[in-house]
């Protein structure tokens, strides 16, 4: 019996025509549309030059108001980044730090998620790195922290965070919660504003299918002036045109952030892919994503010795199923799934596999299959 339709049409994807494609987790293959949108945006640059411009902003708005949308905050506290680490580090270097604060930041994070922080500590700065289990715990540990770093959904194993229960225990504990949504951005819904998240970034080419360079930022609007603007420039001011007014009005959303001229293309690109993931629905996609990882599990945990090493309770699932064979090491088994054209990651002691909207239950079955030769 075929695999039942999947939310996102596979002719989109060409990478399906290639393999299986199970590593979203680590870099997307884009839809065409994000292609076409990217390639027409060149070419209207190319053939109107500086005509093109006011078509092109207008559309960036468009994608920032798509992309607000989508995380559930209000367009005003979105601006764009080129990757998540920049957004991280414009906040952790943006605010303003004294010796003796204190910043939470869970073990096994991704290194761009610690790094940010890792390197206040120059400046005196306290980072206490805790179990991901202990992460709410900790806040009542020690100083009072000034901020809580943490990812949505761990990049290794794909351990998810409760953010609400977290960004309720930081409002008590007056501390911010900064969060790296990459790995859960795209697929698991979203309401940042509602779960009390102070700031979340992402770059687009994971989860939400977009090129790699193209990235959002939210900060909640009542921080906004608490972080110094690290590349100020034309953009940021609060009247973008005025060239001649050196006085720096900075602009009193998030695109004060933004500095100069943005990634257009890339922009572009990833609002095609927003549309896409918009309109299909992030809820049915995340349903059939999940679906998919809890057949994967039933099938790797019906065989003989092959482990499951991602959490699979309702709280802390993901998109990102983490297997090993023992008697194999990580990178052997990756390479194995890939002699039979099906591609993952060695991540975090497995082999790590990530699904999306376009995935089918076939290629779920052949995966299970493929590591159950191993085991």
């Amino acid at each position: 019996m075929p695999s039942p339709p999947t939310p996102l049409d596979r002719a989109l994807f060409p990478v399906t025509e290639r393999c299986t494609y199970l590593n979203v987790a680590h870099t997307c293959a884009p839809p065409t549309p994000v292609v076409e949108a990217m390639a027409g945006a060149v070419r209207r640059q190319a053939t109107l030059g500086s005509a093109s411009c006011p078509d092109h902003e207008d559309a960036v708005e468009d994608v920032r108001a798509t992309a607000a949308r989508l995380m559930g905050v209000p367009t005003s506290d979105v601006a764009f980044v080129k990757n998540t680490t920049e957004g991280l580090g414009f906040v952790a270097s943006g605010l303003e730090w004294r010796p003796g604060d204190r910043v939470v930041v869970p073990e096994g994070e991704f290194p761009s998620t610690a790094y940010p922080w890792l390197a206040l500590q120059d400046h005196g700065v306290l980072v206490d790195r805790v179990p991901p289990d202990e992460l709410v715990a900790a806040l009542d540990t020690g100083p009072p922290p000034k901020v809580v770093a943490t990812s949505w959904v761990q990049y290794g194993q794909g351990l998810r965070a409760d953010l609400p229960a977290l960004g309720r225990a930081c409002r008590d504990a007056g501390a911010l919660l900064c969060v790296d949504a990459i790995q859960g951005l795209g697929v698991l819904p979203a309401d940042f504003e509602a779960w009390g998240v102070d700031v979340a970034t992402a770059d687009g080419h994971k989860w939400l299918l977009g090129p790699e360079g193209a990235g959002l930022l939210y900060v909640r609007g009542e921080h906004l002036d608490r972080l110094r603007v690290l590349e100020p420039g034309w953009n940021s001011a609060a009247d973008r045109l005025a060239y001649d007014d050196t006085s720096l009005v900075l602009d009193p959303t998030a695109r004060r952030l933004e500095g100069g001229t943005l990634n257009i293309a890339g922009i572009l690109g990833l609002g095609a892919a927003l549309d896409l993931l918009t309109t299909t629905g992030i809820d049915r996609i995340w349903a059939h994503v999940d679906a998919l990882c809890d057949r994967l599990v039933d099938a790797v945990r019906s065989g003989a010795g092959a482990t499951v090493l991602s959490d699979r309770s309702p709280a802390g699932r993901s998109g990102i199923v983490s297997v090993a064979v023992p008697g194999h090491e990580p990178t052997a088994v990756k390479d194995a799934l890939l002699a039979a054209g099906i591609v993952a990651s060695a991540r975090a002691g497995g082999v790590r596999l990530s699904p999306h909207g376009y995935t089918t239950t076939d290629e779920i079955d052949a995966a299970a299959a493929a590591l159950a030769g191993l085991a």
